[in-house]
C-alpha cells in the first residue's frame, strides 16, 4: 500500500461507552439504545454506531502517514496531514447510516445475512475536513470532472483496513468522479468528528465521509485515492450491498445484475418507546428520526395509533424549538430530522411512522415486499406495540 509506512497494526480495543448493544465482537459492531438518538441532534462520538469488517488498525505514526493519489490521472501525488489541513477546512452537519440498518425487523420475515441491527445504526455527526474536489485539484483534476483525459471516471478509496472478505486484502469502494470534485457534493477528507480528531473506530487519522449514501462507501482509516475507469472491483462494491428482489436467494443470485448502493432511501424510525412498552393512560410522546439519502429533505413525518386507519403529523425540527423547513438554506440537507406527536393511546396498540421525502418518496408499508437476502434498506413503516398499564402510584 503505497500511502502508509510499513503494514496496519492492531493494539486492544478503544475503550466504550458501557450501554452500547453489541452485535459483534469480532469485528467489532454496535449500536446505542434507541432513546439516546434522539436526547441529541449531534449524537456524542461515543455513542455513534459502530461499524467494522475487520479488526480496527491502529496509525500511530502520524508525521510519516500519508495518502497516496494516483491511477488515472498524470500527477499522482502523497498528502500528508499537513498538506490536508492547508486546505480550507469544512464543516458538514452529516447523518451516516449503515445499508443493515433494522435488519432485524427484517430477518423476521425470512432468515437473512448480516449484523443483526436494530434501529440505530446511524448517527449524525459533524464531520469537519478538506473537501475531495479540493483535494483533487491538487492532482490537476479541476471541479466538476466527469472524467479525467486517461479515462478514469470513479474515484476509488481504499483503507488501511484488512478484512476477510477481501482474502485479507484492504477495504475499499468508489464514488463517481463527477460526485467526488463536485463541491455541492460536500465529499469530505475528515479528520474530525463533533470537532474533536477522529478517535480511531471513526477512522483516524482521515476518513471519506459522503453525505447521503449509504455508510459502506465513507471508507475509514484512508490509505489510497486511485482514479479508476469502472466502479470498484471490492468485494463490497461487486458482492455486497446491492438491492435485489424478494426472488433472489443464494442459490439464484447473479451479483452483476445489481448495481452498487449509493443513496439511501427515505426512512424513519420510533425511538421515544420500545417494542414492548408499558405507558401511563393518557398523552403519550412518539418521538424519532427521519432522513433521506441524497441530500432530500423530509416533507412530513405521519403516526398512526389505529392500525394506520387515521393519521396524526408530527412536528418536524432539527433545532429546538425551531420549526424544520425542508430544503430551506437554514436546514442541514444532508442531516436527519426530529419528529415529534402527542397522541392518546388505546389499551393496546401498534404506533405506526412513515415519513414522506421532498421528492413525494414515501417509506413501503410492510418489510415482506422490500425483503432482500442481504437484509438492506429495510425502509419499512416503522412499529412499536405499546399497551396501556395502570400507574401505581
Amino acid at each position: 500500500m503505497p500511502g502508509l509506512i510499513g503494514p496496519p497494526h492492531y493494539s486492544q480495543e478503544p475503550s466504550r461507552h458501557p450501554c452500547l448493544i453489541i452485535n459483534a465482537k469480532e469485528p467489532f459492531n454496535a449500536e446505542p439504545p434507541r432513546s439516546a438518538l434522539v436526547s441529541s441532534y449531534i449524537t456524542p462520538i461515543d455513542l455513534f454506531y459502530k461499524r467494522n469488517h475487520g479488526p480496527i488498525p491502529l496509525v500511530d505514526d502520524i508525521e510519516r502517514y500519508s495518502v497516496s493519489i494516483c491511477g488515472l490521472l498524470g500527477n499522482p501525488k502523497d498528502l500528508f496531514m499537513n498538506d490536508i489541513r492547508k486546505l480550507p477546512k469544512y464543516n458538514v452537519t452529516a447523518t451516516l447510516q449503515c445499508a443493515g440498518n433494522r435488519r432485524t425487523a427484517m430477518s423476521k420475515v425470512r432468515t437473512v445475512k448480516g449484523v443483526g441491527w436494530d434501529v440505530s445504526a446511524i448517527g449524525n455527526a459533524i464531520w469537519g475536513g478538506a473537501k475531495l474536489a479540493d483535494v483533487l485539484e491538487l492532482v490537476g483534476i479541476p471541479k466538476l470532472t466527469k472524467s479525467t483525459p486517461s479515462g478514469g471516471k470513479h474515484v476509488e478509496f481504499i483503507s488501511v483496513d484488512m478484512c476477510k472478505e477481501e482474502n485479507g486484502g484492504p477495504y475499499k469502494a468508489s464514488i463517481p468522479l463527477i460526485q467526488a470534485t463536485n463541491p455541492e457534493a460536500d465529499v469530505l477528507i475528515a479528520y474530525e468528528m463533533n470537532g474533536e480528531p477522529l478517535n480511531r473506530d471513526h477512522g483516524y487519522p482521515l476518513r471519506v465521509v459522503v453525505p447521503g449514501v449509504i455508510g459502506a462507501r465513507s471508507v475509514k482509516w484512508l490509505d489510497t485515492i486511485k482514479i479508476i475507469a469502472e466502479e470498484s472491483q471490492g468485494f463490497f462494491m461487486q458482492r455486497d450491498y446491492k438491492m435485489f428482489p424478494p426472488s433472489v436467494n443464494w442459490d439464484n443470485i447473479v451479483w452483476s445484475t445489481r448495481k452498487p448502493q449509493m443513496d439511501f432511501p427515505v426512512q424513519c424510525a420510533i425511538c421515544s418507546l420500545e417494542d414492548v412498552d408499558v405507558v401511563k393512560h393518557g398523552k403519550v410522546i412518539v418521538s424519532g428520526y427521519a432522513v433521506s439519502g441524497g441530500g432530500r429533505g423530509i416533507e412530513r413525518v405521519d403516526i398512526s395509533v389505529d392500525g394506520s386507519k387515521t393519521w396524526v403529523e408530527a412536528s418536524r425540527y432539527q433545532k429546538t424549538g425551531v420549526p424544520y423547513i425542508a430544503d430551506d438554506i437554514s436546514s442541514d440537507k444532508w442531516a436527519w430530522v426530529f419528529f415529534q406527536a402527542e397522541v392518546d393511546i388505546p389499551q393496546i396498540t401498534e404506533i405506526v411512522a412513515k415519513a414522506v421525502d421532498t421528492a413525494a418518496n414515501v417509506q413501503p408499508e410492510n418489510v415482506e415486499v422490500i425483503w432482500n437476502l442481504r437484509g438492506i434498506l429495510n425502509t419499512s413503516w416503522h412499529r412499536v406495540h405499546v399497551r396501556v398499564g395502570h400507574s401505581n402510584l
